[in-house]
């Protein structure tokens, strides 16, 4: 069986440590309590991150709880926690766990309404990220072919027909190098940074590495892309700021020596 990576999350199971025991417990160890609560939350942590609830990884929950048991309850023994930097790292632990739940909070507290999401796709639709563009490329091995490609073209030949007698990209050549609508960020990062950057009907200066060889590109058209396709994203935007006005509130009330 594959073992689950749980190691990054034994800080959360320490600084959970400190909480009440629940009346279900994963394990006793030494007579300490492994509360269920603790299991929990590992496996809200995992299962967010892609991963199915299974018996199997519950049980690899269970038995990484028992060892960071056995780990910290020897630590302890030897007074590790009395050092100034392990002490620090707890707190430091303990804090991230508090923040976490505080934006959790302020999310509860500040659900999104219509209105808002509404009001950031208008703030935010002409920005880079949130338009999809019409473009066409031409795909070649290396980059002096690439370069020649575009003297030709700024020389006046025709951008679709130099894709289809040289473009090695199969889905696109037989269509002038056209490729679909689509949002930067279905492109490879270069290639999407690249096409951000045109103007309409603009080309690439200079040719573009991506992992699949050099590209010449032209922006033929661009739109803002709809606002039922970009929601979740002004859903994370609009939580982002309320999270921020909230610690904006908290530190003009704070008093800072």
């Amino acid at each position: 069986m594959n073992k689950v990576r749980i190691f990054p999350l034994i800080s959360l199971a320490i600084a959970l440590s400190a909480a009440p025991a629940a009346m279900a417990q994963v394990a006793k160890v030494n007579g300490v309590t492994i509360p269920q609560a603790r299991a929990d939350a590992l496996l809200r942590e995992i299962t967010a991150q892609g991963r199915t609830d299974t018996p199997e990884l519950r049980d690899a929950i269970k038995n990484r709880l028992i060892e960071s048991e056995v780990i910290a309850q020897e630590a302890a023994r030897l007074g590790l926690a009395k050092k100034p930097e392990v002490a620090a790292q707890l707190e430091l632990a303990r804090q991230q766990v508090l923040i976490g739940a505080y934006f959790t909070d302020v999310s509860r507290r500040n659900p999104v309404s219509e209105d808002a999401l509404k009001n950031a796709y208008e703030r935010f639709k002409d920005s880079p990220g949130a338009k999809e563009y019409k473009a066409r490329h031409i795909l070649v091995a290396s980059e002096a072919e690439a370069k020649e490609i575009i003297t030709q073209i700024n020389g006046g030949a025709d951008f679709a027909k130099l894709a289809t007698e040289k473009s090695r990209d199969q889905g696109s050549k037989a269509q002038g190098g056209e490729l679909q609508w689509a949002a930067p960020n279905t492109y490879v990062r270069p290639f999407a940074e690249a096409l951000a950057r045109l103007k309409k009907g603009g080309m690439t200066e200079a040719p573009v590495q991506t992992q699949f060889g050099w590209h010449v590109i032209r922006l033929d058209d661009q739109r803002p892309l709809g606002y039922d396709a970009i929601k979740p994203q002004l859903q994370q935007v609009v939580q982002r700021e309320n999270a921020q006005k909230a610690v904006s509130d908290l530190r003009a009330k704070a008093k800072v020596e």
